[in-house]
């Protein structure tokens, strides 16, 4: 298992003027960044530490009430509390669908709903907890008798445990989870079963998702950064619908960790490709202006993803949060929320790879860190002022210019100044 750290209240923590830092993941491009700073890597039995970049194990421990631990005012971590909030499928569904309601209720300009019956909030495919909505789920299959679903662990990571769907018979098993026969399977762990969307845009012939990297520094009020170096994923293997083929995960999967063992992975660019180039390709195939209202859409799906789960996350001004949301784009360029990553890997597959992960470190710690720290730092992680920081751009910024209104009337306004402009460029 992962590592487990209980850390107590020690008062003020050593103040030599120099970063004393810790790190449950020997990732390189951690650790390069560490030494590059100069900071002092310390044990993780070491109490005394400034900068902890912590997996959510170890996360969990440190906010347990049992242990009664406080973040002092010259440390910083870097996930909230209750980041599974977001991060969780299950959890994640249930907020957004919530969410939904909400603005449903209130009339509010985002839920309204277009000629096919779809508002800028439905970016999350229809899914169902399982097994509690195994009975939801059945009428939903029997409505649509020939569609695909796939079945995903609420909280795993690497495409570990999923599979697709495309009759009952396959996941009968989650349909009455106290039988004996069944303790075998791994029931404590919940999942979610989603529509597969089916018509990906495909590139190639293969199908593709993108890696995006969102970094938050608070949650009230809502500060959102984006970074310009996300990029696409792409499969080995090319796309086909047909059922024969639901089980080759090197068609319908673009997770590296699966893609990586098929014969025909490329270890020179990994199967990536730069979201900026993504961008000016499909300009050239796609057009400008589908191109641009892509991207803004992509924009509203991060911003409003995050107000989803804004009033239930516990703000702790000493933590931040870098996600890696997942996204999906179908064959009339709609994009659509996967899931969200509380700890997007760090680990680095090819050259170029490693440059981008380096400097997103890098970028963070630019952004996260406040003045004077580690000794003047009781302001936490939402210090930052400019609007860009290296790959950063500022996304929202609800205390700021970047109000909810000016970000809904951007979107109306989205033909004459497309959000994308400054923000992937």
């Amino acid at each position: 298992g992962g590592t487990w750290v209980v850390v107590f209240n020690f008062g003020d923590l050593m103040s030599s003027g120099r970063v004393r830092c810790r790190s449950d993941l020997d990732k390189s491009v951690i650790i390069a960044n560490f030494e590059k700073r100069g900071w002092l890597k310390v044990a993780l039995d070491d109490e005394s530490w400034h900068f902890y970049w912590a997996n959510v194990h170890t996360v969990k421990c440190i906010f347990n009430p049992e242990t009664g631990y406080r973040l002092t005012d010259n440390q910083i971590l870097n996930h909230f509390p209750n980041h599974y909030e977001l991060t969780r499928k299950d959890l994640m569904v249930k907020n957004m669908k919530k969410y939904r309601k909400e603005m449903e209720r209130e009339g509010h300009p985002l839920a309204v709903k277009d000629a096919n019956g779809m508002s800028a909030l439905d970016f999350v495919p229809t899914t169902y907890n399982m097994p509690a909505d195994y009975s939801l789920f059945v009428e939903e299959f029997r409505r649509h008798p020939h569609a695909t679903w796939i079945m995903k662990p609420s909280a795993k990571a690497r495409g570990i445990g999923v599979f697709l769907v495309s009759r009952l018979n396959q996941i009968k098993k989650w349909s009455q989870p106290s039988k004996s026969s069944y303790q075998a399977l791994p029931l404590k762990d919940s999942y979610v079963i989603a529509r597969y969307v089916d018509d990906p845009l495909l590139i190639g012939g293969r199908k593709f998702d993108l890696r995006i990297y969102v970094l938050v520094t608070s949650y009230r009020p809502l500060k959102v950064y984006l970074h310009r170096d996300g990029f696409a994923r792409f499969c080995t293997a090319k796309y086909t619908s047909d059922v024969a083929e639901l089980d080759n995960m090197f068609v319908h999967l673009t997770n590296v960790a699966i893609q990586k063992n098929a014969d025909a992975y490329n270890d020179k660019h990994g199967g990536k490709w730069n979201i900026r180039l993504l961008q000016l390709y499909l300009q050239a195939v796609k057009g400008h202006a589908a191109t641009e209202k892509l991207f803004a859409d992509m924009n509203t799906l991060i911003i409003q993803s995050l107000k989803a789960v804004q009033n239930v996350m516990i703000n702790d001004k000493h933590c931040f949060e870098c996600y890696g949301y997942d996204i999906l784009i179908d064959g009339s360029l709609k994009p659509w929320l996967l899931e969200v990553n509380a700890s997007p890997s760090l680990t680095w597959t090819t050259e170029s790879d490693r440059i981008l992960k380096t400097n997103l470190i890098n970028d963070i710690f630019n952004i996260v860190l406040p003045p004077g720290f580690p000794e003047s730092s009781k302001s936490g992680c939402n210090t930052f002022q400019d609007r860009s920081s290296g790959g950063f751009d500022l996304l929202f910024d609800e205390a700021g210019e970047q109000s909810s209104l000016e970000m809904e009337r951007a979107r109306r306004l989205l033909s004459k100044r497309p959000q994308s402009a400054t923000l992937w460029r």
